[in-house]
């Protein structure tokens, strides 16, 4: 038990059981015992290892990526270049070196990150101290807007529904013996899974993230408004269907409801849900990981990079190019998504 816990228990047992969204915003968010502020998560000391932290090829790929659409909109004069969610700020280090090889890209840029964690804007700005940071994405400037989102989306709260006989049935916290643990409401017929009835049946799980629909606008509108791209990358599918609350600790599973705030909480990505609320901008094709990055050329780069290794580096530099690539690893778990202008070209690696 802690202090995160001890609040947590006392708000239901003054207003009730919450919702599964509530409990993953405490558990994660808290402004002061919230597992984003009060760690860094990421890393072998850490809780887990984004794509980033993997291995440079995959920033410096992102980062071409971003400029070719810069480019191919006639290279606006400034820019915002944003990422939510910038972890330790490698991806956007590693963007920004990259892209200092592309003519008054860096010059037109200005780095935008947005993050609500005290300790990693501390370690962001190690990296990348030119940055402005912002809570949230409503502040980002109205200019041209140059976005990668990477393992964002998986982070933020969702609700969950069970479908029986008489409905849906939400996911609950509720606390028994002054432990904290799912439970289930009493049936119901929910408007907002209405649209789930025709290809849901008795007994399956649907997952809705509800901060998803306005974050996802907001990045189309200013998009479609003043131009520039989107690269979201995260775990997930089309189509949600099933239980994929999940909850890690020192690189393994744990229970998503023990030692609240000590374990990163995330869901699998709805694509569909992002792609249904691009409009006005245009969306690509959902492509895994693993092919985006070949596209984009990540052999070849991997090839170069090897060139000057030996050793254990070489073996690591060789694991880090699977890792981000292979179908069994991260290539096809993970699913990029872009979006763009209507008129403009899809940003490399994607299609229209």
């Amino acid at each position: 038990m802690n202090k995160l816990h001890d609040l947590i228990a006392a708000r239901i047992a003054t207003s009730g059981p919450i919702t599964l969204a509530d409990y993953m915003a405490d558990a994660l968010m808290h402004p002061t015992l919230g597992y984003y502020a009060t760690r860094d998560p990421l890393g072998a000391a850490g809780d887990f290892t984004t794509a980033p932290e993997i291995s440079q090829m995959f920033g410096e790929l992102i980062g071409l990526s971003l400029a070719q659409a810069w480019l191919d909109q006639g290279q606006p004069s400034e820019f915002a270049l944003a990422e939510l969610g910038p972890g330790r700020g490698t991806l956007m280090a590693d963007i920004l070196r990259v892209t200092a090889r592309v003519a008054g890209f860096n010059d037109a840029a200005q780095v935008h990150f947005v993050e609500t964690s005290p300790t990693l804007r501390r370690e962001q700005a190690t990296r990348v101290p030119s940055a402005t940071w912002h809570d949230n994405i409503t502040t980002l400037p109205d200019m041209p807007l140059f976005l990668v989102a990477n393992e964002f989306f998986d982070a933020l709260p969702i609700r969950q529904f069970h479908r029986d006989d008489n409905g849906w049935r939400e996911v609950q916290v509720g606390v028994q013996d002054n432990v904290l643990g799912p439970g289930l409401s009493a049936p119901a017929n929910i408007a907002l899974m209405d649209h789930r009835l025709t290809d849901t049946k008795v007994g399956d799980i649907v997952e809705h993230c509800p901060a998803l629909p306005a974050i996802t606008q907001n990045i189309a509108t200013r998009i479609a408004d003043h131009g520039g791209a989107a690269l979201i990358i995260d775990y997930g599918d089309w189509h949600s269907l099933g239980d994929t609350l999940q909850a890690l600790q020192n690189h393994a599973p744990v229970d998503p409801f023990a030692n609240v705030g000590t374990a990163d909480i995330t869901a699998h990505v709805d694509f569909e849900t992002i792609a249904t609320n691009a409009s006005p901008a245009k969306h690509t094709r959902l492509t895994p990981q693993g092919v985006f990055l070949e596209r984009l050329g990540i052999t070849q780069r991997a090839q170069t990079l090897a060139k000057n290794l030996r050793d254990d580096a070489l073996d690591q530099h060789i694991a880090a190019h699977r890792r981000l690539t292979h179908p069994s690893e991260m290539g096809s778990l993970f699913k990029v998504l872009g979006l763009y202008p209507d008129g403009a070209l899809p940003p490399a690696g994607l299609e229209p």
